[in-house]
């Protein structure tokens, strides 16, 4: 009886074990497994050198899927095909990622989206210069589908030639529409302008512009004695040594400590003064209101001694006599 619970328990263990390993693997990366996907194709005729499996796929900016395959038609779809006869495009495979309801959709209207023009094209991401496939909107007249004569395993969408590509091409074409005739024409009218700039050259008036570069180097010479001369002065040095004592006194004041005991002593009086102030208020006023009148009297004796002198100093002027009538 006890045996049999200990296999109970452990299968009971085996069994949650599996279970736990099974919803982690599922969180990790199975739930790519139920989600809806939708595969197209594409074929390029040219070379897409840098665009890798993984690469992002974005409609106008915004993430579409990812780059699922990327395989030669010859090796696809030409295998039966003579060599001088098979077309050799580069077949890329995209996986898209999205809602049910948008893989549905896309499912449905990509034949008619490859008519109203959406095409994929490899672009360079930013400065880091990594490729990925870009489809948008392109004049369906200039960039027709290719040609192929096989069944597509999955949807086929249009390609169009990358920016750099057309470049490239353009580039090329330019350089084949030259003729002879242009380059001939090209280098004569190189050797005219050529001769006119040497007919330039010689119509300038070089001994003036030599007399005038010789005045300019002088008076260059000249400053720079003066300047010198105004260096090597004894009172700018003795300017530059007393402004090097006068700073290291300061910092020595600053380091010491002394100029923050003067700033405290200096807020320190400042706070006393305002408290006498406001303590003795009515005293100082009485005291001001003294003195106003001490100066109203020592205004009124100094006129009185400007008019009467022998006054400040016997008292006042004399009384007046009287004499004696005469009797008649």
């Amino acid at each position: 009886m006890e045996e049999s619970r200990r296999y109970v328990r452990l299968g009971l263990f085996v069994v949650v074990g599996l279970s736990v390993l099974a919803v982690g693997l599922f969180l990790l990366g199975g739930q790519k497994w139920f989600r809806p996907t939708f595969t197209f194709e594409t074929y390029f005729n040219q070379s897409i050198a840098g665009l890798e499996l993984g690469a992002p796929v974005r409609f106008r900016g915004v993430p579409l899927g990812h780059v699922s395959e990327i395989l030669t038609s010859a090796a696809t779809y030409e295998r039966d095909v003579p060599i001088d006869r098979r077309r050799e495009y580069i077949v890329v495979r995209v996986e898209v990622n999205l809602s049910r309801r948008e893989v549905a959709e896309m499912r449905e209207n990509v034949v008619t989206l490859a008519k109203k023009g959406v095409r994929a094209q490899t672009q360079l991401a930013g400065i880091t210069g990594q490729q990925y496939l870009a489809l948008d909107f392109l004049d369906p007249q200039k960039y027709p589908p290719l040609e192929y004569s096989w069944k597509p395993d999955y949807p086929y969408l249009p390609s169009a030639p990358s920016s750099a590509g057309e470049i490239i091409a353009h580039a090329q074409r330019f350089l084949a529409s030259l003729n002879e005739a242009d380059i001939g024409a090209l280098g004569k009218n190189l050797n005219t302008l050529v001769g006119d700039l040497d007919t330039k050259i010689g119509e300038l008036q070089v001994a003036d512009l030599s007399t005038k570069a010789r005045d300019m180097l002088g008076k260059l010479d000249s400053a720079s004695e003066r300047l010198n001369l105004l260096l090597g002065h004894p009172a700018l040095k003795q300017t530059v040594e007393n402004l090097a004592v006068i700073t290291a006194r300061l910092r020595k004041v600053s380091d010491d400590g002394n100029l923050d005991r003067m700033v405290k002593g200096i807020d320190d009086a400042t706070e006393r003064l305002d408290v006498l102030l406001g303590d003795n208020q009515y005293d100082i006023r009485s005291i001001v209101e003294d003195l106003r009148v001490t100066t109203a009297n020592l205004r009124v004796l100094s006129e009185a001694i400007k008019r009467y002198p022998a006054g400040a100093l016997i008292g006042g002027p004399p009384d007046k006599v009287r004499l004696p009538e005469s009797s008649r």
